[in-house]
């Protein structure tokens, strides 16, 4: 009897070729296609005051080419699995590494603003539907004692993406221009559709085929998504400097948007479930939230995502207005941290193999908490001591952030049938850049309305202990916020079983 021959793009004709080695590899692929995303989501914020002068730009329109990113990049989370689904990993991942750099190279040459914004817009895309899949790659090429290590060493590479990032950035900037960010990503993308071709398997999750006469897309949910996401978060940016009418127009429609969308998703399951032949897939399965884990850990997600990029827009606003230091002692207050983050990283990562999900989880929580409840220490009557505990409290939250970052998505996921994982790790990729984009506009309503309160502004000069109260009243929200995820974080344990 013939031993048939495995496919030549499978993930097992592909370890057969390059042996054990070959999970590395491909972990290695996902990874530069990650860095080369997210470094284009960070490093385009040092650009964006010579883009403004070039285009004569106010500031409310110059925040598009931040803000079109980042809701692109949250709703095309949800298409991920469809698209691996009908394309498989290769076509899916190369593709977006093509639209992100087409997206590099359109924005760099553009000579109107309205051409930028839309080569942002395709960026934001391609770094949506992208970021799911490391974490679904990770649960399918590793044994479970395994796979708290790839995700350690995964995550290690990826932060130095935005911690490198603006430092190179803002050297592009001074020497060749602003267009030179566009053009940084290039490299990145070439070299992971090179690593691509090479390593990623062609097949859809599960090792199946991929089957591009499948379901179709739900075109519905995915509209509901889109209008749902803007206007929330047009809706939190109108609460800041709008009217209270219009901020609650767009408010209730957010709401109105997310009934229609739960409804839309349960209906187009029961469908889906009754003939399996025909339809559409729903967007998000509702019925992921059964499995208590996953259910908790979107939670954590979500409000994981308010802290940290709340905390990553605070930090920076508190040295520069609340204490009065120059952007550029504030990257280097800030680069230990990193640096810290990196490290604390790869070590929680082998310990995720080895500890339950739940306690590495919450143990970060209690670490970031402490470090926002900790910046009311920080005293103007006390000079000496300002830097040493703002690099101090620094390096305490990062290392919380070293122990979730590893844990969480992995852990929520175990849980869950491997039929389920592409949808899992979209729905919380998801939620998580929900939260962080809802984090960014409800630190900037706390801190502008403890401002008003304490009778100052946050655009006149002169550091006093009563704008620094406010700036301590917001991090104290950062830590009731963190303080509350722990509840959730503590369910993420198993039920009597290993975790």
């Amino acid at each position: 009897m013939v031993t048939p021959t495995p496919e030549p793009h499978t993930i097992t004709a592909l370890r057969e070729r390059y042996g054990e080695r070959y999970r590395w590899l491909l972990l290695l692929s996902v990874m530069v296609g990650t860095m080369a995303s997210i470094m284009s989501s960070t490093i385009i914020n040092v650009a964006i005051p010579d883009m403004s002068q070039h285009f004569t730009l106010g500031q409310e329109r110059a925040q598009w080419v931040t803000s079109g990113f980042m809701a692109a990049m949250t709703v095309s989370m949800l298409t991920t699995p469809w698209l691996l689904a009908r394309y498989g990993y290769r076509r899916t991942y190369s593709g977006c590494m093509w639209l992100l750099m087409a997206g590099g190279v359109a924005g760099g040459f553009a000579n109107h603003f309205p051409l930028v914004l839309a080569a942002r817009v395709a960026e934001g895309l391609a770094a949506g539907v992208v970021q799911p899949i490391p974490a679904i790659i990770i649960l399918r090429a590793f044994e479970p004692n395994e796979q708290g290590r790839a995700s350690g060493i995964f995550g290690m590479g990826v932060v130095l993406a935005p911690a490198i990032g603006p430092s190179i950035g803002g050297l592009l900037v001074d020497g060749f221009g602003w267009r030179s960010i566009f053009f940084m990503v290039v490299p990145f993308c070439i070299a992971s559709l090179w690593l691509a071709q090479r390593f990623v398997p062609g097949t859809a999750p599960g090792g199946g085929a991929a089957n591009t006469q499948g379901a179709g897309l739900d075109w519905r949910g995915l509209l509901l998504a889109t209008v749902g996401t803007l206007c929330l978060l047009n809706g939190l940016v109108d609460l800041q400097g709008g009217t209270v009418a219009s901020a609650a127009s767009l408010l209730g429609g957010a709401a109105l948007a997310l009934l229609l969308f739960v409804w839309l998703q349960r209906r187009t399951l029961k469908r889906r479930l009754r003939r399996p032949d025909e339809g559409t897939d729903p967007l998000m399965n509702l019925s992921l939230f059964a499995d208590r884990r996953f259910a908790m850990g979107s939670i954590v997600a979500f409000i994981y995502g308010i802290a940290l990029f709340g905390s990553t827009y605070l930090l920076p606003v508190y040295m520069q207005m609340g204490l009065g230091l120059s952007p550029s002692y504030v990257g280097s207050i800030l680069l230990p941290a990193g640096l810290v983050l990196a490290v604390t990283i790869a070590i929680v990562g082998r310990l995720a193999d080895r500890q339950p999900t739940h306690r590495l989880v919450s143990i970060g929580l209690v670490l970031l908490a402490a470090s926002f409840a900790f910046m009311f220490t920080i005293d103007l009557r006390r000079p000496s001591h300002i830097i040493p505990l703002l690099v101090s409290w620094a390096i305490l939250g990062r290392i919380g952030l070293g122990f979730i970052l590893p844990s969480l998505n992995i852990g929520a996921m175990r849980g869950l049938e491997r039929t389920h994982i592409p949808q899992g790790s979209s729905v919380i990729n998801f939620l998580r850049m929900l939260g962080g984009a809802a984090g960014v506009s409800l630190c900037g309503i706390v801190l502008e309305w403890r401002v008003a309160a304490h009778g100052f502004r946050l655009d006149t000069a002169n550091p006093s202990p009563e704008r620094l109260a406010a700036f301590d009243e917001t991090f104290g929200l950062l830590a009731a916020i963190c303080a509350l995820a722990i509840v959730a974080a503590w369910r993420l344990r198993a039920e009597r079983t290993t975790d």
